[in-house]
């Protein structure tokens, strides 16, 4: 069994932060998202690993190389422009082969991984296995309509849903989706969706079997979905603190703090996991904070946000929450008013707090 892992979206959901980084390497609770989808693929026992590439691709060949660091190997498969989750298994039919493989939505988590979802349709051996999940809003997403427990209908983002059951981004099949990719037409957005070659093996008389998620699963598309996944991501950390850590600063409940990093008469309370390299002096990191590799905070109160590396936050007179905040980023006080902040800033910025 092959794994087809796609990585060649823009996230236009998370710009600014993603005009010039891949969606799929935005660190939750400091480890890229794609990262967790991989080893959820290799902790399901698949070995190889066609990864769907765009404008992104040398960022994320950097990122990831040959897969050596989790024991897997990858391949690149280049994807010249966003033609539909379907089409990329047109361009990746040599890879694939007529093996059976996994898609996986390189910007999605879930928690509990595709271990199960593996071993039954190992087991079960259906044409194509769906993942789905109860979501407030299916007009975002693949919509099941599900009759007797069986897949009758799926719609790419309905404007009227027929179901509260979203596909989650993850699905088996067998060989047959080759011939359902290439009897599909493009639809009204100029895409191959896969909603429409799934529902050409329903209406072909394949089976289809739905799996509901179970625990948590997030499409980490817009900055509050990273936000709550850095969150629960957070929740399972391990405290260990590699990094020195003063006489006069305090510790409290699950922190990491990793190697070079110094803190320095200040707070931290936990869940929060702090990078390589950092330096936090006389201020207060809150609970559900990721701070990455070489930042700097000064004087300041960070909680429940997502820091990128080499980002400066510098004698904030009130409390940063619920941000995203880029790489290379300088946040730092002037003399104005107010003092609310609410921040999505993206790489190489500046910006003057009051």
């Amino acid at each position: 069994m092959k794994a087809l892992v796609l990585s060649g979206g823009t996230g236009s959901r998370l710009r600014p932060i993603t005009h010039t980084s891949a969606k799929q390497l935005v660190p939750v609770a400091n480890k890229p998202v794609l990262f967790y989808g991989i080893e959820a693929i290799r902790d399901a026992g698949i070995k190889e690993i066609g990864i769907i590439v765009g404008g992104t691709k040398e960022e994320i060949e950097a990122a990831v190389g040959d897969g050596s660091q989790w024991g897997v190997k990858v391949t690149y498969i280049e994807q010249d422009a966003p033609r539909g989750l379907a089409h990329t298994v047109v361009i990746a039919r040599e890879f694939l082969e007529d093996e059976p493989f996994v898609m996986y939505l390189g910007d999605n988590l879930v928690k509990s991984g595709i271990t199960k979802l593996v071993r039954a349709f190992e087991t079960e051996r259906p044409n194509a296995s769906i993942l789905l999940s109860r979501v407030k809003d299916p007009q975002r997403f693949g919509v099941a309509e599900l009759k007797d427990g069986r897949v009758v209908n799926l719609v790419e983002k309905p404007e009227v849903p027929r179901s509260d059951l979203a596909l989650v981004g993850v699905y088996m099949f067998d060989r047959n989706i080759h011939q359902a990719v290439r009897a599909i037409k493009p639809s009204g957005r100029g895409e191959l969706e896969i909603t429409d070659a799934i529902q050409y093996l329903v209406d072909k008389g394949y089976e289809v079997k739905p799996h509901i998620v179970e625990g948590w699963w997030k499409d980490t598309g817009k900055v509050e979905d990273m936000l709550e996944a850095n969150r629960i991501m957070l929740e399972d950390i391990q405290p260990s603190v590699a990094g020195k850590v003063d006489a006069a600063s305090s510790i409290d409940g699950r922190v990491v703090v990793e190697e070079g990093t110094e803190i320095i008469n200040s707070v931290l309370r936990g869940p929060i996991v702090v990078g390589r390299g950092c330096k936090i002096v006389d201020s207060y990191v809150g609970p559900f904070t990721a701070i990455y590799h070489g930042v700097e905070i000064r004087g300041s109160e960070v909680e429940h946000s997502i820091i990128l590396e080499n980002s400066k936050i510098l004698e904030i007179g009130s409390r940063i929450e619920n941000s995203l905040i880029g790489r290379n980023v300088r946040v730092h006080r002037v003399d104005r008013r107010p003092k609310s902040h609410q921040l999505v800033l993206g790489d190489n910025s500046e910006v003057g707090i009051n």
